[in-house]
């Protein structure tokens, strides 16, 4: 518990910086921008500035002066639209059209003014001119240069989720893998002890319907240490008669439920082949039905039907229990999910990978109605005759 204690701390210490950095980032780029902007505006006063002076210029001596020719040219990144007295407009680094020039840069310039304030030259209390500007390409792109840097954030950070869900998951599958054979391992000193006392018995003046009785339960026993067995092994699928294999194993548990329960099954009177692994799909249909006895809380009816469609084998496991509301319908297949005081929750979720992922099947909630039941659906691909 302490050392699951210091990896929260330590996790939670590791986002905390991260989000630290990220902001710090973030507010830098701001400010970059900011300054970024100013200069903007710095340069187009100087711009203006510069206009007006080559103005005068030429106005008293008839030349053009040098200077504030080079600064007008060195503008060469940012659009600018100049509107004179006359409501005239001249532009500088914009793309024109062939037609409309002149209503193109009115429009235009109602767009810069939006994004910056419009800068006035003033000659003796007359205004010649009126400048527009927008943001330049250089500009634009670090506007969008916080929303990448969240992005790559956000998916380096899914990567790193990823790769944690990932390890976990394989450890927790190593440890359920290590645990199940185990459990195989030592179920069978005890199992191997209970054949050689039943065939003592059989010598004994013992009722034969007892000694037959043992033997199922020693049989199921067989079976549920080979169960564990396989756990974390690729299941051998064979082609199997789905109804036969069903009604086994329901005929087993109607016989050792509570008379307070009763069973029906509707089937086809007909072998249906799918490539099945007998002993994993019966402990799909036990752990199914035993969830509805528990929902019933061990009194009602379970129903299991048996239909076909043109390529599938639809097998249905019906309760009468307390049913499920909309949400829980997914939610009741994850591990660790149980809605018992005691229990841990992998019964339905090991049927789901027993039949999603080794018999390439689906299983799913049906339909369900709160107070009046559950219908759960298994769905698996029938073999052509």
């Amino acid at each position: 518990m302490k050392n699951t204690s210091k990896q929260q701390v330590l996790r939670w210490v590791i986002i905390a910086i991260s989000s630290l950095i990220i902001s710090l980032i973030l507010w830098n780029t701001y400010q970059f921008f900011q300054k970024f902007k100013e200069e903007e505006r710095v340069k187009m006063e100087n711009f203006s500035q510069a206009q007006l002076e080559l103005g005068k210029i030429i106005d008293l001596n008839g030349n053009i002066s040098d200077f504030p020719l080079k600064i007008i040219q060195s503008n060469t990144s940012t659009p600018m639209i100049s509107e004179d007295s006359e409501g005239n407009f001249q532009s500088k680094n914009i793309k024109l059209q062939s037609k409309n020039n002149q209503e193109y840069l009115k429009n235009l310039s109602l767009k810069f003014r939006q994004e910056n304030s419009p800068i006035e030259v003033i000659y003796e209390g007359k205004v010649l001119s009126t400048m527009y500007y927008g943001n330049s390409d250089l500009l634009n792109k670090l506007k969008y240069y916080p929303l990448m840097l969240i992005l790559i954030f956000l998916l380096f950070s899914g990567v790193v989720y990823f790769f944690y869900r990932s390890s976990k998951t394989a450890s927790q599958n190593k440890l359920w893998t290590g645990m199940a054979k185990e459990t195989a391992h030592q179920i069978g000193t005890p199992l191997s002890s209970l054949i050689g006392w039943t065939e003592l018995l059989k010598t004994e003046a013992v009722n034969p319907t007892y000694i037959s009785e043992m033997e199922k339960d020693i049989h199921r026993l067989e079976i549920i240490t080979e169960r564990f067995s396989k756990i974390g092994s690729i299941p051998l699928l064979r082609a199997t008669d789905i109804v036969s294999t069903t009604k086994e194993s329901f005929d087993y548990l109607e016989s050792r439920s509570s008379k307070l329960i009763t069973f029906k099954m509707n089937a086809p009177n007909k072998a249906i082949s799918v490539s099945l692994n007998p002993e994993l799909y019966n402990w799909t249909i036990e752990n199914l039905v035993k969830n509805g006895i528990d929902a019933m809380k061990g009194e009602g009816h379970i129903e299991v039907s048996i239909h076909t469609t043109d390529l599938l084998v639809l097998i249905d496991i019906s309760d009468s229990g307390k049913g499920l509301s909309k949400k829980m319908f997914k939610r009741i297949f994850e591990t660790g999910y149980t809605s018992k005081k005691r229990g841990w929750g992998l019964g339905l979720s090991l049927s789901k990978r027993i039949i999603d992922e080794y018999h390439k099947g689906k299983i799913k909630v049906l339909e369900s109605e709160i107070d009046k039941g559950t219908t759960l659906r298994i769905s698996l691909k029938r073999l052509q005759e």
